[in-house]
């Protein structure tokens, strides 16, 4: 049977390098690595071209060349001859190929040296299996996505989610049934260079609140680029710092909260959500395994994050929904227990609750409210409505903030087991939940 060039995909994913032959006008050999080959369609590749090269010069002088790929499930080796055709330096192929070129050189310290100048796109004549003198394993097919029925069950929860809070629940758990075990979702920061993560799925801490900044690894890259990045080889890049576990006292004395992975990560995708043309944050995904994610993979998720993305967009506060602030009066809310010590640094807005440090920003500024206002009017529930409307929190003015800020806090609390908790009991609408007395201390920077 013949063997096509899509039957090759896997050759193509990055994980072991590709070797081109040229020849110069004069016959002179020429053998160079090849850091990315791409699969254009049934008849061409695209090569990654990233200096002014010998190959370059041969290419341009005598066209013909030979192509080395690599299967890197069984070490079969595959033989293309090829002809050079021209070189991109614009366009979508040559933006998907410079995208993914610099977040993984980046992660080498060589963002600037390993800039992509051009791409060389050559037509394939002939495609042979190079004979082995040992057997390997017999070729299967890439494994194919997602399939439908399972991909449209994920869509029709996402579409049926109407607050924050259940889109993402909606998407992690999605997620899993689809097999995918290790995933986040993080959201943009407004009036900020940063993504907060909103929600984890597959780790062994949540790092609920942990922040990535935009532009720099994996997920920064996806978010500056709004593109897809997905990499089939972590054991050929530095590993992103997302696996370095911070234990409390650290989080104490930075006020950070590290972001989770897996330490023996080979497989990495993220996705940019965007919707309405805002970058509403990006989903990513991991894995132990190489070749984790095919380009299959990859569209699939990208249609589920373009899904979460418009659901958040739409996601908001329902604003005639809540009784009358002035009735919901603190009934039962706080429960027998010791005195609850919380200090908040006004300079950053950071939380400590019992010396353990809780989150800071935004978030921060609303447990404030919420517990001055509990303390001077004996009332634990709130609305959204009048949260939004309360002049000393000095609201960022978009649209979803406060209730992916809530849930942000929400589920920090949850995290930290906390004494002080924080229930969603409607749309629009929280609840304290105390295990003691509160006592906002004024010490050390804190504020009342």
């Amino acid at each position: 049977m013949a063997i096509r060039l899509r039957d090759l995909s896997a050759c193509f994913e990055g994980v072991i390098p590709s070797i081109i032959a040229t020849a110069a006008a004069d016959g002179s050999p020429n053998i160079s690595y090849l850091s990315h080959v791409v699969l254009v369609d049934d008849e061409r590749i695209a090569l990654s071209n990233q200096f002014f090269s010998k190959t370059a010069a041969n290419v341009r002088a005598n066209p013909a060349a030979a192509v080395l790929v690599v299967d890197p499930r069984n070490g079969e080796q595959y033989r293309l001859d090829v002809s050079f055709e021209q070189t991109l330096d614009s366009g979508e192929l040559f933006d998907e190929m410079a995208v993914q070129l610099r977040a993984s050189s980046a992660q080498l310290g060589m963002g600037e040296v390993m800039r992509l100048r051009g791409v060389d796109i050559y037509r394939v004549s002939a495609l042979n299996a190079v004979p082995s003198p040992s057997t390997v394993q017999a070729y299967s097919p890439a494994t194919t996505g997602p399939q439908l029925a399972a991909m449209a069950a994920v869509s029709r929860g996402i579409c049926q989610a109407s607050d924050v809070d259940s889109v993402v629940d909606s998407v992690l758990e999605g997620l899993q049934t689809l097999q995918y075990g290790n995933a986040m979702l993080l959201l943009t920061e407004p009036d900020s260079d940063r993504l907060v993560t909103i929600g984890t799925r597959g780790y062994e801490r949540s790092g609920i609140g942990s922040e990535v900044v935009i532009g720099e690894g994996v997920i920064g890259m996806a978010a500056q680029e709004r593109r897809p990045i997905r990499i089939s080889d972590m054991s050929r890049v530095q590993r992103f710092g997302s696996a370095v576990q911070t234990s409390s006292a650290e989080e104490n004395r930075t006020r950070t909260i590290s972001l989770p992975g897996m330490p023996d990560a080979m497989s990495q995708l993220a996705l940019p959500m965007i919707a309405q043309g805002t970058l509403r944050g990006v989903l990513f995904l991991e894995s132990c395994r190489r070749l984790a994610f095919t380009r299959e993979d990859e569209a699939a998720l990208s249609i589920i994050a373009m899904q979460a993305a418009a659901a958040l967009a739409l996601a908001g506060d329902e604003s005639g929904e809540a009784q009358p602030v002035s009735s919901l009066v603190a009934t039962g809310a706080t429960k027998p227990g010791g005195p609850i010590r919380v200090v908040h640094y006004a300079y950053d807005d950071s939380i400590f609750i019992d010396n353990d440090y809780l989150i800071k920003g935004v978030p921060g500024r609303l447990l404030i409210y919420l517990l001055r206002t509990y303390l001077r009017e004996g009332r634990s529930e709130f609305s959204n409505r009048e949260i939004r409307l309360a002049d000393e929190l000095r609201l960022p003015d978009v649209k979803d903030n406060l209730e992916t800020r809530l849930l942000l806090l929400r589920r920090r609390l949850e995290e930290k087991a906390a004494p002080v908790q924080l229930l969603h009991v409607g749309r629009g609408r929280v609840r304290l939940e105390l295990a003691g007395p509160v006592l906002l201390d004024k010490a050390a920077g804190g504020t009342d």
